[in-house]
């Protein structure tokens, strides 16, 4: 069964850590509304999300990247954007913010976002969710075939959103370093099952990393 109630309010930087094939992405999609759930109930901020759809999903204020990060390769960064912005005004702006976060897409806008590297895609794809201004951000595994320098700078920006104290990041990652160096909170997964729990700062003395070892 699966139950996910989440509290805005309580979640800072949330993440969920498991090896392969133990239904990390499964979970992130179901509350995205891409895989329908066979019972339980998904609530967000007290608002039942258990049937809605995708679309609603977003209304409701769920910002979404997937892994592999999607994006669209044919239309331009500035374009890519915008479809973040598709269920508001045509004239909505593109919040001059996502530029200071990163910087590289102001530079980019006009290109293909196929013409991007991967790191300059996942910043793209990170954006795309952002830029409708969601409660909460759901990131699977963003640091997955990306140089080093620019997981560093998806950490920065992770860590400054979350500091800002308007949104709560869950965050589904195999890069443990990573994880540990942001959580406030951690689960990690085994066969579709939480199988630990606690605190970021408690990471190494409760062993998580043996536990996601592969």
């Amino acid at each position: 069964m699966l139950r996910f109630s989440l509290q805005m309010d309580l979640i800072a930087r949330g993440r969920s850590l498991g090896r392969n094939g133990v239904g990390k992405t499964t979970l992130l999609k179901s509350l995205m509304g891409l895989v329908p759930i066979r019972s339980g109930t998904i609530h967000c901020n007290g608002q039942d999300l258990s049937r809605a759809t995708p679309f609603d999903r977003a209304r409701a204020g769920i910002g979404y990247v997937p892994q592999g990060r999607e994006i669209f390769a044919r239309l331009s960064v500035e374009d890519n954007l915008r479809m973040g912005l598709a269920y508001k005004s045509a004239r909505e702006p593109i919040p001059e913010e996502l530029f200071d976060l990163f910087p590289v897409l102001r530079q980019m806008l006009g290109r293909r976002g196929g013409d991007l590297s991967g790191g300059q895609q996942q910043q793209l794809a990170i954006a795309r969710a952002l830029v409708a201004k969601p409660r909460l951000l759901i990131l699977d595994e963003p640091t997955e075939g990306i140089q080093p320098s620019i997981i560093k700078d998806i950490g920065r920006v992770i860590r400054m959103l979350a500091d800002r104290g308007d949104i709560a990041i869950l965050l589904v990652e195999q890069y443990y370093d990573f994880a540990q160096e942001l959580a406030n909170d951690y689960l990690v997964m085994e066969r579709g099952q939480f199988i630990a729990r606690g605190l970021g700062s408690q990471m190494q003395a409760n062993g998580v990393r043996e536990m996601v070892a592969i």
